[in-house]
């Protein structure tokens, strides 16, 4: 039998198997992925680099 691959929890560093035993992997819990979310929605994390959309141009096809 294959050992299970094992993760640190991205939020708390938990360590997490990769199963179904855990179905908010690779968090270790629902708290910790709403704690990861949380940080994408206000921003404090981020992908580096320049938008790949123009957000003055956002919108100009809806002629309603």
């Amino acid at each position: 039998m294959n050992m299970p691959v094992i993760v640190n929890c991205p939020t708390c560093e938990t360590k997490v198997e990769w199963t179904d035993a855990f179905p908010c992997r690779p968090f270790c819990s629902d708290r910790c992925k709403q704690i990861d979310f949380g940080d994408w929605a206000t921003e404090r994390f981020s992908i580096a680099g320049e938008p790949c959309l123009d957000p003055s141009k956002l919108g100009e096809d809806d002629e309603s």
